[in-house]
């Protein structure tokens, strides 16, 4: 393969020379829009010169080379170029300077890497020629194209792979399984390095592959999906056509061959055997038998069925889906006594036939089931099996409402005892003959209470009280006319005042608790005991509703506002019974329409002492009532949310009143003055006085000459405000860093102080000194309530003039 591989090299390279020696033209390339030296200028064509122009050769560069020097690609020329090296040559574009080099003088385009075309298929470049001297373009930019050339270097690829595939069994020879398609990286419109053709390597026994397509085909008739259920087939693709040195990939295709419905579905055994007690009840399964069928999926689907007349009458045959298996259940109540041996023809058969198989035989089997009954003891049965008696509600106690029968259908046939069920029975209304089975009433009926009774009576063997059965009985009680017919409901009725004769008033129904079969039929007429009215007639309407109307010309509430009527109600019997009800009638005030205003008598006096003039006084003066309520409710809100906005202003700003005067001279108890006496320096008011004067300290000193130096503020040197000066400062702080208060720390200043008193004053910031010019004696003039301060400052000043002296 290796030297046919050369070979084909070889043959390439010969022609591509061949090419370049005889495809030699020229090209001319145009700038950007018409020009001067454009081959359509007629100026240059009449002045006789020639247009200038790009003369080289078509270039081709094969793929894959492995030489050691680079390869030639070809040669650019302008046709101004004279061969003395005055012109430069260069190219620019896709691999220029790294995978194409060209010389600048003469124009030679060499490749100095390996290429693949199935990398990329051509290079596009420009070529520029210029003057060596000046760098100046001679001729406009051209661009040219450079082909890589193909070889067969890629053998076909399956690029869908893994296949798999499927065709079904018993398909005719040439039955289309899949198609297969391989891909060729090579140039498919240069040579056969890309054209493929298929051919089976293995499997070819059964399958064959078209050469061109790839579609693979069956080559047998006779596949059997029970017998070989896959193959594994290869498929070979080759380039160049199948020729010799060609290329060629591989791939497997897996089949599968599917199934068809061809077998039919075959019983293991020819006969089964099953036995059941004859107690079981209807719907019990006997057994379970199955046909097998070699086919799978839907194919093996089958239904079963009875085929005999006796089987088909007491035994059903169902197909269970998950299983395939035909159930045998029980369709009648078997019965040792009456058969012993029952044999049932169970057939199976395909639910889905292949028409095309038809041919092979028949798609289905039969088998024989034979069931065998067990005998067991049986309970009694009861005949017939009729469930309804009946029996009239006014029926004596003991009377026989009907009788039932029971038998033990065993051989020995035993005597049978009959018995009520007494959880359906729980009052007793009935009772049962324990030997003769007859139903007795054990207590009066009554159908309006209830219509209907069901119990349930058992019937058991008199030696084995165990073999119990269960016969339910519906009672229904028959009616007579017990019951008088009642009027619908206690009628009350409204007649206006100014009612007119020959107004319907009230229609009246009854009820009748009984139901005779040939439906009621009720007759009204006035209770005896009304046969003086004059005020209202009765009319009977026919159709079980009667009718009152007025019979008179108005009423008057004043003097009678209750009527009662009594109604005499008859219904059709056998016997017929009657009942007496009352109407109630209330004569109302009424409106011009008609509408009933009041049917109260006492409402109807007060209505009429007052006039309207006086109700509407009466409603004006409580209009007004409420209107000043609502007055005072307002005005007080008013008031207190006036007071609450006041409450709200800032305090700061007001001056507080306290008008506690306290209690005279003889209160010495109301407060503590040790409280007061704590807030003053008392030593320092004492060097003050004098120091060492022959009064200090000694018992001697004058009790005023001390107490009258209390309201003085001498600051002592030792007190210490930065305690409050810190709490200012930082309370300070905080309200410039809220901004959401109001600015209440300004500086506001207050300089008028009012007008002058009379009484001098009393404070003592004036007293800062000692030797103050304050004359106190008229404190002694301001009552008893004052004696005791005017004798604190009179002493003090009396003090301050003896040290004077």
């Amino acid at each position: 393969m290796a030297q046919g591989l050369q070979g084909c090299l070889c043959t390439m390279l010969l022609l591509l020379c061949a090419m370049q020696e005889l495809g030699c033209w020229a090209m001319h390339t145009a700038g950007q829009g018409s020009g001067p030296g454009e081959p359509g200028d007629p100026a240059l064509l009449a002045g006789g010169r020639v247009k200038r122009g790009w003369v080289w050769n078509q270039f081709f560069v094969v793929e894959e080379y492995t030489g050691t020097e680079p390869l030639y690609v070809g040669k650019i020329h302008s046709d101004s170029d004279e061969g003395d090296g005055s012109i430069k040559y260069t190219i620019s574009g896709e691999g220029a300077g790294t995978i194409f080099l060209i010389d600048e003088i003469t124009g030679d385009i060499h490749a100095t890497e390996r290429l693949d075309r199935e990398q990329k298929t051509f290079y596009t470049l420009r070529a520029q020629a210029r003057d060596r001297q000046t760098d100046q373009l001679l001729e406009p930019e051209s661009e040219f194209i450079i082909k890589v050339q193909d070889i067969n270097d890629s053998e076909p690829r399956f690029l869908e792979g893994p296949y798999i595939g499927s065709v079904a069994e018993l398909s005719p020879v040439g039955t289309s399984v899949m198609q297969v398609m391989a891909s060729d990286a090579d140039d498919p419109t240069y040579g056969s390095s890309a054209r493929v053709v298929y051919s089976v390597l293995e499997g070819e026994q059964h399958f064959t592959v078209d050469s061109k397509t790839g579609v693979i085909r069956t080559a047998v008739a006779d596949l059997d999906r029970e017998t070989q259920d896959r193959y594994e087939v290869v498929i070979r693709a080759t380039d160049m056509a199948g020729q010799l040195g060609g290329l060629s990939g591989s791939t497997t295709v897996t089949i599968v061959v599917t199934d068809v419905n061809d077998n039919p579905p075959r019983f293991p055994q020819k006969m089964y055997q099953f036995s059941i007690v004859e107690t079981a009840p209807v719907g019990t399964a006997i057994g379970r038998v199955k046909a097998e069928d070699s086919d799978v999926g839907e194919n093996t689907d089958m239904t079963y069925q009875v085929k005999d007349e006796e089987g088909v009458e007491m035994f059903k045959v169902t197909t269970d889906s998950n299983t395939q298996e035909a159930v045998i259940t029980v369709q009648k109540p078997l019965d040792y006594e009456s058969k012993k041996v029952h044999t049932v023809v169970v057939e199976a058969l395909n639910k889905f036939v292949d028409p095309r198989f038809v041919d092979l035989g028949t798609f289905r089997d039969q088998t024989i089931v034979r069931v065998s009954v067990l005998d067991v003891d049986e309970p009694p049965e009861f005949r017939p099996p009729s469930n309804l008696l009946e029996v009239q509600e006014d029926a004596h106690v003991g009377s026989v409402v009907g009788v039932v029968t029971a038998l033990d259908p065993d051989t020995a046939n035993h005597p049978v005892r009959y018995a009520i069920d007494r959880s359906t029975d729980a009052e007793r209304i009935f009772d049962i003959d324990a030997k003769t089975g007859a139903i007795v009433t054990g207590k009066v009926l009554d159908r309006e209470t209830a219509g209907w009774h069901n119990i349930t009576v058992l019937a058991m063997e008199a030696d084995n009280h165990s073999q119990v059965s269960r016969a339910s009985l519906r009672i229904r009680i028959l009616d007579v006319n017990d019951n008088p017919p009642e009027l619908a409901t206690p009628y009350e009725a409204a007649v206006c005042e100014d009612a007119k004769p020959g107004q319907l008033i009230q229609t009246i129904s009854v009820v009748d608790r009984d139901e005779p079969q040939s439906g009621h039929r009720f007759y009204f007429t006035l209770a005896p005991e009304a046969t003086n009215n004059h005020h209202f007639s009765l009319l009977d309407i026919q159709d079980n509703t009667a009718a009152v109307h007025t019979q008179r010309v108005g009423f008057n509430r004043q003097e009678q506002d209750v009527y009662l009527l009594p109604i005499l109600v008859v219904d059709s019997g056998p016997p017929a019974l009657s009942s007496t009800g009352t109407l109630t009638i209330r004569v109302c005030g009424c409106d011009s329409t008609g509408a009933i205003q009041s049917c109260n008598s006492t409402a109807y006096v007060v209505s009429a002492t007052l006039s309207p003039g006086a109700l509407i006084a009466l409603l004006v003066c409580v209009l007004i009532l409420v209107v000043l309520v609502l007055l005072i409710l307002t005005l007080k809100r008013h008031h207190k949310s006036h007071l609450t906005s006041e409450e709200d202003e800032d305090m700061r700003d007001n001056v507080i009143k306290y008008n506690d005067e306290g209690g005279g001279e003889q209160d010495t108890e109301a407060y503590d003055m040790s409280a007061l006496r704590s807030l003053y320096d008392f030593s320092e008011i004492k060097a003050g006085d004098g120091g060492g004067g022959p009064g200090e300290g000694g018992p001697g000193r004058n009790p005023a000459s001390e107490l009258h130096a209390l309201p003085q503020w001498v600051q002592s040197p030792d007190l210490d405000f930065s305690v409050f000066r810190d709490y200012i400062c930082r309370k300070v702080e905080q309200a410039d860093e809220d901004l959401s208060v109001p600015p209440y720390d300004s500086f506001q200043t207050y300089a008028f102080e009012g007008s002058d008193s009379p009484v001098p004053s009393l404070s003592s910031i004036n007293t800062w000194s000692s030797g103050s010019e304050q004359d106190f004696s008229y404190l002694g003039g301001w009552g008893p309530r004052f004696r005791q301060l005017a004798a604190l400052y009179a002493g003090r000043r009396g003090g301050e003039d003896g040290e004077e002296s």
